[in-house]
């Protein structure tokens, strides 16, 4: 068929679409709602995915964690060294944690400590907006001063400034000199109701000199498998049988199984909607075969004054190519426009992908041709004398 035919083709489909406007549209309801239920869909669980990935980059990048369990095994400063100088180690921030009253004027909460050395800041990616971070001398003079999360010092400072200001540490004036930037919540837990001290100041506090947890920055992503076997070599060496009693977790695997999760979810939800696609199919195979008992005096018209079976053939094949396909475009505005009023209403983050679209759309095409086969098939098979008879 040349061009010209082609063109008429669609001119004639178009202009059936038009002449049955109610029809046309029920029939692509159901393109437009699989189309619209499969952006929404993956998109949501994309957004998802891309916040569970920027919730545990917030805990640092290329980190490990080692813990050790009971006080027999705590990490002596000896062993935080040996492993501090493992090939492919960056830099390493051992931490002791516990829970603190603290206090301002009429003000009384508990809160999250953590005591620390000068590394933390890069290791963890705790960045200070205000004042400054722990350094050596702090460590080393014992120094009673604090870095406060941005939670903790709205809580007790609101809108001034706390730096230079003082809090009271279970009954211990500590000085603030710097507030950390917000990191939000992470894993369910947050990360800005915190008091950062330095580390010989907290184990005077939590009364305890046991170090149970250190994290392990790495000098590169591509090396962190690496990094964190020769952890595992020397862990296995200065506790010698004792495999049950520690762990090393990489942050990477984490993020892994979570990112495995994420696309297991997201594939599931786009095949939940694309079910509706299928059920769109098939109501327009339903109206094109309704189509065809219609219009059977006008394909024996056309067959009579020579028309091929391969021009009906196309005709109502390009019907239903063009109903999937409207109802495609249609689709996908709705899904982009209903996404965004979920997304704020619900407050859920949304992630559109430009692929997830286009194949979307695409599908609807192919729904469109293959539903449109058999109604187009039996129109072109038609009898023109039959037909006209009709």
């Amino acid at each position: 068929m040349s061009c010209l035919g082609i063109y008429q083709s669609i001119k004639m489909s178009l202009r059936s679409i038009k002449s049955n406007k109610l029809r046309s549209v029920l029939t692509m309801l159901g393109i437009i709602i699989g189309v619209s239920s499969v952006i929404i869909l993956v998109s949501i669980a994309q957004g998802s995915a891309k916040n569970v990935t920027s919730s545990i980059n917030q805990l640092g990048t290329n980190l490990l964690t080692i813990n050790t369990f009971g006080t027999d095994l705590s990490l002596t400063v000896d062993k935080i060294d040996q492993l501090s100088k493992l090939n492919g180690v960056k830099a390493i921030s051992p931490v002791v944690s516990g829970r603190v009253n603290v206090k301002k004027d009429q003000i009384n909460s508990q809160v999250s400590l953590t005591a620390t050395n000068d590394t933390y800041s890069s290791v963890r990616d705790a960045k200070v907006t205000q004042g400054r971070f722990i350094n050596d001398l702090d460590i080393e003079y014992r120094q009673k001063i604090a870095v406060l999360g941005s939670e903790t010092a709205s809580t007790f400072f609101g809108v001034d400034n706390p730096v230079g200001q003082y809090i009271q540490v279970d009954g211990t004036s500590f000085k603030v000199v710097g507030v950390l930037a917000s990191k939000g919540s992470s894993l369910g837990q947050s990360g800005d109701n915190v008091i950062i001290v330095p580390l010989s100041t907290g184990q005077r506090l939590v009364k305890s000199t046991t170090i149970n947890q250190v994290y392990l920055q790495g000098k590169s992503q591509d090396q962190m498998d690496f990094v964190m076997n020769e952890v595992e070599r020397k862990m296995a060496s200065l506790y010698p049988n004792k495999s049950d009693s520690y762990s090393v977790t990489n942050q990477q695997d984490v993020m892994d199984t979570l990112s495995s999760v994420s696309n297991t979810m997201t594939m599931m939800l786009g095949g939940i909607a694309s079910i509706s696609l299928l059920v769109g199919g098939i109501g327009i195979m339903n109206i094109m075969l309704v189509s065809v008992s219609e219009r059977t005096k006008e394909i024996g018209i056309r067959k009579a004054i020579g028309a091929k079976r391969r021009d009906v053939l196309l005709q109502f094949l390009i019907e239903a190519v063009v109903l999937s396909s409207m109802g495609g475009i249609l689709g996908i505005l709705a899904g982009v426009g209903l996404g965004k009023i979920i997304a704020s209403f619900m407050s859920l983050t949304i992630s559109y992908s430009s692929s997830v679209i286009v194949l979307s759309f695409f599908f609807s095409l192919l729904v469109g041709v293959v539903f449109g086969v058999f109604p187009a098939n039996k129109a072109s098979k038609l009898s023109p004398i039959q037909a006209l008879r009709f």
